[in-house]
């Protein structure tokens, strides 16, 4: 597995507690590494830049997915479903020169690994919808 695609998995895992343990996010990178122990400094590096963008932006962020996931509030989402859309909408704001289609491609990959067949397509669906969206307002 590449650097990116680990960090990309941690920060679904880091999102994932502070969305289930209503953990703000200095509290869930104080457990978070401490129960992870030796993680590579580069997969580390990104996953924290990754994780401050998306919870600094998680307004915006919730918002773009909402106006995006049609007839779909994210209360309603699956928890692993909303949290991957919430990293990769992050990526997409967060990380401009990252090609669009790399960042919806590695959201896909997580989404086999950690969710239901169902969920790919409709992550895909979203997160095609945001990037357009965004490559068109930049």
């Amino acid at each position: 597995m590449g650097t990116r695609r680990k960090s990309r998995e941690l920060v679904l895992q880091m999102l994932f507690q502070a969305d289930m343990g209503r953990q703000s996010p200095d509290d869930v990178r104080r457990v978070f590494w401490k129960e992870r122990g030796s993680v590579d400094a580069e997969a580390r590096g990104f996953a924290e830049d990754l994780f401050r963008v998306a919870t600094d932006r998680t307004a915006e962020i919730d918002k773009l997915i909402e106006d995006h996931a049609e007839h779909w509030r994210m209360d309603r989402m699956a928890a692993v479903d909303r949290n991957i859309l919430r990293a990769a909408v992050a990526e997409l704001l967060g990380f401009p020169d990252t090609p669009r289609a790399v960042i919806i491609n590695e959201a896909l990959e997580i989404a086999r690994k950690f969710s239901s067949p169902e969920s790919v397509q409709f992550i895909n669906g979203v997160l095609d919808s945001v990037g357009r969206d965004l490559q068109i307002s930049r």
